[in-house]
């Protein structure tokens, strides 16, 4: 689903939970946000070509954090990319994702999936892709957990800060957030945004009335 210009949010179904990952693209580039569960590379290549965007245009991997269900097919990705893949991530996450502990909720995987960050990203820096995108750090999910706040079309990309249930923000997943604190605190961060629409990677785009919504749940009313 084309929910900008340049701006794809996919639906990936794995064993009937269907997930967000988001694909960006220009002229120059496209950027993945996310990469789904493991084994989930072709599914990936499909809806990207679907898009008309190929494999071989990706020059970016953005991860918000560190789950199964958001770093499960970048060993896969980097594979067949090589080094034509640059990957970004908080550095709190970084460690997790590269294999050095173990994940922080999946640890009990079999073979967790793993693979390496070339680059860092800290609080309020702006990657300069597709637009510019910027970096919001909103830990709770996890230590590292970040959301995306795309410029140009003033979306925000909530990864697991929030999650939405038909278009609506249902607030944040308590029994997947070990600091509920920390992750009320993130949502305050997105107050003095623009946003028009907010895509969770559970539940998926969200675009009626998200600033009010936002504040809500920021102050902590259902």
């Amino acid at each position: 689903m084309e929910i900008s210009k340049g701006v794809e949010m996919l639906d990936l179904d794995f064993h009937g939970n269907i997930i967000h990952p988001i694909l960006l693209w220009d002229q120059d580039m496209s950027v993945l946000i996310d990469t789904g569960f493991p084994g989930q590379m072709e599914d990936l290549r499909v809806a990207m070509e679907k898009t008309g965007v190929p494999l071989d245009k990706l020059k970016a991997v953005i991860l918000t954090h560190q789950d199964v269900d958001h770093i499960g097919s970048l060993p896969e990705i980097l594979q067949e990319c090589g080094d034509q893949v640059h990957v970004y991530s908080h550095e709190l996450d970084k460690p997790y994702i590269q294999g050095e502990i173990p994940l922080l909720k999946d640890g009990h995987v079999e073979n967790p999936p793993k693979g390496r960050v070339d680059h860092t990203v800290s609080d309020g820096q702006e990657l300069p892709f597709c637009g510019g995108i910027r970096v919001i750090h909103t830990p709770g999910h996890t230590l590292g957990h970040i959301s995306l706040y795309l410029k140009q079309s003033k979306i925000l990309i909530a990864g697991d800060s929030m999650y939405s249930v038909n278009g609506f923000l249902e607030g944040i997943h308590v029994p997947t957030t070990p600091d509920m604190n920390a992750a009320r605190l993130s949502l305050k961060k997105y107050v003095d945004l623009d946003i028009a629409s907010v895509v969770c990677y559970h539940g998926g785009l969200s675009n009626g009335n998200v600033k009010d919504r936002i504040v809500e749940l920021s102050q902590g009313l259902r």
